[in-house]
Parts: structure tokens; C-alpha cells; sequence
């Protein structure tokens, strides 16, 4: 066979030069080169569009608009130690700071109900008891509540059977709350522990708790199926005074100067986002209603309260009772952040939350605006 010059051997793909020659490209090969060059100018383009994007994104970006609330829906409990809440709804102290938002309300008996609630937006902000917002808090790491505010302070009380003496009575007794995991709930075990006893959440223990509705355990007192309950206001009271109960253990008594949170304020984190605005004319109305309890006669208080007392229960308190109620609870703005550790220890040791970081539970800046002066988260969020 003759030999065919390399340079006139069919195309492999591949192109070899002989000296003296200038070898034509092959056609595929052109094609191949052309579709690269093209691919790069385009990866080259679409590079630059990331870039920028990605320079975009470092800049800062626009604050998500916000706007008031069509409608607020807040939650409180039917009791004394609410005050605020009783106060800022009857007297329309709310409905006038809020302006063009509607405010719908809710009642609950106690603070587990109330937390569910606003976890599955069926309220926005709600008045309640410390644990169960710190339980809250510590369930959905951080994401689910704020506190914005405090209520009231004072106002709980372990009443028991008059031949109850002492803790060591309580041994195989059987106790109330109002319900389990909420502030009271949490107090009595707390308490129990230290004395020794050991209690459990499903009721069974050295001393048996029942999570009983508040008229539930009047009445079963009363019936002498129950040895006694840690009750908040006006239920210790009523206790106390129509039932022949006794205190064995103030609340005040085991706090640094008495001082101990009964009731605070909350709202859901992600309302709070979308409407500053309407948070803001809530804790207006908060704030007015707080100094209106505490520049108001005790007569003034009592009848303003009772009048929603009976409006909600169907029947206002009895004169002593609710003058004993309001002598044992101090209303304030402030949630006395500097006792949360204790009662997430006390959450604890209850059985009924976990250790966990609670940094950030508080949001008390836009009280400090309303209010002009500071109340301090304690190192617990933003004041």
C-alpha cells in the first residue's frame, strides 16, 4: 500500500503539524472550540450575575414592612392577680389605645391553656404566670414568646385543712393546682422537694397533686375531698374565708423581700415582628391600667374587679374576700427578671421544663419607651 502523507490521513480527531506545513483545522474540532468559547462567555455572565447578587445580598436589607393590627386577641385569667387585664378591658383603657384595631379577648384558668393558645395563634399576647411562658420559651428555643412586661406581684398561697400543722402533715395528702406545669403547679413541687417529698407529674408520689380548675377545688374543699391547694388570687381568699381553709405556706415567705411574679405580660414573637405598633399601644394600655390599680381606692379596685369578676363567673366576690385578695398582690410593670433563674430551677426541679439557656426572654424596650424610665431584663434579653 502506498504510504499517504501524514497531513492527507483521514481526520482522528487530532491534528498534527509537519514541518513546512500549515495544517487546516478539522471541522469537529472548530465546532468544539466554537461551542467552548460560547459556554465561557457564558459562565463568565452568569458568574457576574452571581457576584452581584452575592454583592446585594451583603448589603443590608430592607426592614420587613410593618403595620398595626387589624385586630389584637388577648388572653387573661378570670382572677385577681390580673388586675390589669380586668382593669384595661372594663374600663375600655385598651380599646382606646389601640385605636383602629379591634380587641377580642379570651379567659382561661390557667397559664399550660393559655400558652397553647397563643402557640397556635389563637391569641396574639396574653396575661399569665412565669412558668409556663419560660416553658414556652425553652420548648421552641427562643422562638416562641417575649415577655414585654410584669403584672402583678404576690397574691399565692398553700391553704390547707385547719388540722394541718405542718409539711410533714401533707405526707400521703392529696393537693390542688390549677393546672400542671403552671406557676402555682410548679410552686408546690418546688417546695414539696424541699421538704423532702417527692412528687410526680402524673399525680402519684409521697404527696398527691390533681391539677383541678380553681371553682373545681373551692368545691371539693368544701366536699372534704381535698386537703388543701396552692391557689392564686381570689381562690386562696375564697379558700380562706368560705371554705374554713388555712395558710400554711405564703409565697411571699420564700421570695428575697416578698417579691415574687404572679402575673406577667406576653406576646407571640412573630405578631410582635409584624405590628411593633399595636405591641406598643398594648403596653400604653397595660401601663395606664397598672397606675389606675395603684392610684385608685381600695374601694374603687374592689368594685371595678368584682363588677368583671361577676360578669365572667357569673357572681361578684364577697366583700372580705376580695379586700383580702387585693391586700396580698402588688401590681407592677415589672416582671422582676432578676427571679427567673430560680424559676426555671424551680421548673426543674419540678419536673416540668429543663435546663436550658433562657437568655433573650425578655423584650422590655418598648416598655421602657412607654414608660420613660428602665426596667432591666437582668441580663436576660433587651431592656
Amino acid at each position: 500500500m502506498a504510504n499517504t502523507p501524514e497531513s492527507q490521513k483521514p481526520d482522528s480527531g487530532t491534528t498534527r503539524i509537519v514541518a513546512g506545513e500549515t495544517a487546516p483545522k478539522p471541522k469537529r474540532r472548530r465546532t468544539i472550540e466554537i461551542a467552548l468559547a460560547v459556554g465561557l462567555v457564558l459562565l463568565i455572565g452568569a458568574g457576574a450575575a452571581v457576584a452581584s447578587a452575592v454583592s446585594n445580598s451583603n448589603q443590608a436589607a430592607p426592614a420587613p414592612a410593618t403595620t398595626p393590627a387589624a385586630e389584637l386577641k388577648l388572653g387573661y385569667f378570670s382572677n385577681v392577680t390580673h388586675g390589669p387585664a380586668l382593669v384595661g378591658t372594663s374600663k375600655g383603657i385598651f380599646a382606646k389605645n389601640l385605636g383602629d384595631t379591634k380587641l377580642t379577648t379570651q379567659i382561661f384558668n390557667a397559664g399550660p391553656a393559655a400558652i397553647e393558645a397563643l402557640n397556635a395563634g389563637a391569641i396574639d399576647a396574653t396575661y399569665i404566670g412565669p412558668n409556663p411562658a419560660i416553658n414556652s420559651f425553652v420548648k421552641s428555643n427562643g422562638e416562641s414568646i417575649s415577655i414585654i412586661a410584669g403584672a402583678a406581684s404576690g397574691g399565692a398561697q398553700l391553704v390547707v385543712k385547719p388540722e394541718i400543722n405542718s409539711a410533714a402533715d401533707l405526707k400521703g395528702k392529696v393537693l390542688s393546682t390549677p393546672q400542671l406545669g403552671g406557676t402555682q403547679d410548679v410552686a408546690l413541687r418546688a417546695w414539696l422537694g424541699h421538704q423532702g417529698f417527692k412528687t410526680n407529674t402524673d399525680g402519684s408520689g409521697d404527696v398527691n397533686i390533681n391539677p383541678t380548675e380553681n371553682a373545681q377545688s373551692l368545691k371539693l374543699f368544701q366536699d372534704g375531698k381535698l386537703d388543701g391547694a396552692w391557689l392564686p388570687e381570689p381562690w386562696a381568699s375564697r379558700l380562706v374565708l368560705e371554705a374554713g381553709a388555712k395558710v400554711l405556706v405564703d409565697e411571699k415567705d420564700l421570695w428575697e423581700n416578698g417579691d415574687f411574679t404572679t402575673t406577667i405580660l406576653i406576646v407571640n414573637k412573630k405578631f410582635a415582628a409584624e405590628h411593633p405598633e399595636t405591641v406598643k399601644a398594648l403596653l400604653k394600655g397595660h401601663v395606664e391600667s397598672v397606675n389606675w390599680l395603684n392610684s385608685a381606692s381600695a374601694e374603687e379596685k374592689a368594685t371595678t374587679i368584682n363588677a368583671v369578676l361577676k360578669d365572667t363567673a357569673g357572681k361578684p366576690l364577697p366583700a372580705n374576700v376580695i379586700e383580702r385578695a387585693l391586700k396580698n398582690i402588688k401590681f407592677t410593670t415589672d416582671p422582676l427578671a432578676g427571679t427567673y433563674k430560680k424559676l426555671l430551677q424551680d421548673g426543674v426541679d419540678a419536673g416540668t421544663t429543663k435546663t436550658a439557656d433562657i437568655n433573650g426572654i425578655f423584650d422590655l424596650r418598648t416598655l421602657n419607651e412607654v414608660e420613660g424610665k428602665k426596667t432591666s431584663a437582668a441580663g436576660l434579653g433587651q431592656d
